[in-house]
């Protein structure tokens, strides 16, 4: 009535499975975060937090084995944006780290604090005082 299939299903295993690299989960997550970690560091950057990026650099370096270009590249973006747009950076990496990189994840929460911390602070200032 049926008549059986004849094709290899998409779910069997290709002959030749082993002729492309496979990268290990931990490898994936090092890419990952190295990528949250490289868009922090360059609002980090263009916050002009010298010490703060210098961390992040590290870690970068660490993750990928060679040392981030770093450049000043400004978007012209105001400060309080940008201590937001690092938050959220932040907290992408924290996510990714909390998974596979403890120091990484220590560095991302001081990160979201010191940028929270800037927030309120900036709240905090009247306006005109900038």
């Amino acid at each position: 009535m049926y008549e059986p299939i004849r094709t290899k299903s998409v779910h069997t295993p290709a002959d030749h499975a082993g002729d492309f690299p496979h990268r290990t989960r931990e490898e994936e997550l090092d890419i990952q975060l190295a990528g949250h970690l490289a868009a922090l560091l360059a609002v980090t950057d263009e916050l002009g937090l010298g010490e703060a990026g210098d961390r992040i650099a590290g870690q970068v370096a660490r993750l990928r084995g060679t040392p981030p270009v770093r450049h000043a590249g400004l978007s012209d973006a105001p400060v309080p944006a940008l201590h937001r747009r690092a938050h959220a950076l932040a907290g992408r990496a924290l996510v990714v780290a909390s998974r596979a990189d403890t120091a990484v994840a220590i560095l991302s929460a001081e990160r979201m604090d010191a940028h929270t911390e800037a927030l309120a602070a900036d709240a905090r200032t009247p306006v005109g005082a900038h």
